[in-house]
Order: structure tokens, then sequence, then C-alpha cells
């Protein structure tokens, strides 16, 4: 019974930070929200598996174009992470916030650090320490994927343990 409350209480929480607003309408109303995502697999993505951090859950989310808002299907990955943050207190994870290529160079910045930001306040919300988290963008600097344009495989917040 009290583990279908707290679970109940962070999908609230979770769900309460979501909106389909883009950064630019956000920016001119002066608001700001969590970011849009998917989840990978665990150690999908190139030099991931065997970072660190949580064996059982994925450590990429994934962005919708021009959003920082997590998904519902983002729980997972954000779950993992928060479970095994909070299990290994001394542990600290850098969430890396990138964007695609679309968009110049300070837009992508700010995008990948409020998407990064996002990240880290669902874990936050799930009970990590912000002494364990920082948040930090690339922008469009590391892209997994090369060779330009949008691609969803580039929008993505990374955890990175330490």
């Amino acid at each position: 019974m009290q583990r279908t409350l707290i679970t109940l209480a962070i999908a609230a929480s979770l769900a309460a930070c979501s909106s389909a607003v883009k950064v630019d309408d956000q920016a001119a109303a002066g608001t700001s929200t969590d970011a849009q995502s998917t989840v990978a697999p665990v150690g999908t993505e190139s030099g991931l598996a065997g970072t660190g951090g949580p064996q059982d859950a994925a450590k990429v989310v994934y962005f919708d174009f021009d959003q920082y808002t997590v998904r519902a299907d983002a729980r997972p990955t954000v779950e993992g992470n928060a479970r095994w943050l909070n299990a290994n207190k001394n542990a600290k994870v850098v969430l890396e916030g990138h964007t695609d290529e679309v968009g110049g160079r300070e837009y992508n910045l700010a995008l990948g650090q409020k998407r990064a930001e996002a990240v880290r306040r669902s874990l936050s919300v799930l009970g990590v320490s912000d002494a364990q988290m920082e948040a930090v963008s690339f922008g469009e600097e590391r892209p997994a994927v090369s060779g330009g344009g949008e691609n969803e495989r580039n929008r993505r917040v990374e955890f990175k343990y330490r």
C-alpha cells in the first residue's frame, strides 16, 4: 500500500512538471518546465556501458525537437538513476545536456542547460541530493551522430557518473 502511494506521488510530481511549450515561448513568458524525452536502453550509446552508476537503468534521455519537458516514458530512466543515487550517497553524477545542430550556438547552449536542469529537478523530486548532481551543457558541440541537422540522438541528456 505504501509503495503504491509513493509510486503515485512520484508519478504526480513528474506529471506536474511536464509542458508542451517550446523554448522560445517559455523564454518570452519568463517560465520554465522540465525536459521532453524518451528512454534509451542501457549501454546503447557508445562509451556508456561500464561508466558507473546503475546497471539496470538507461543513462541517456532523448528529447523532442526544441523541447525540455520530462515525459512519462522517461520515468524508468529517471527513477532507476534516482534509486541508485539514493542508495549510493557518495556517488556524483554530471547531467550533460546536448542539442542537435539546428539553431545558433548560444541558443543551443541554453537549451542543453535547460534539458540538463530539467532532469536534475526530476531527480531532486525523487530525493537525490543537490550535492550529488551537476547540470552542464555542451549544446551542439558533442554530437552523438555527426552529419548536422536535426537528429534525435543528438538531443539528449547523458548521465555521467564520477
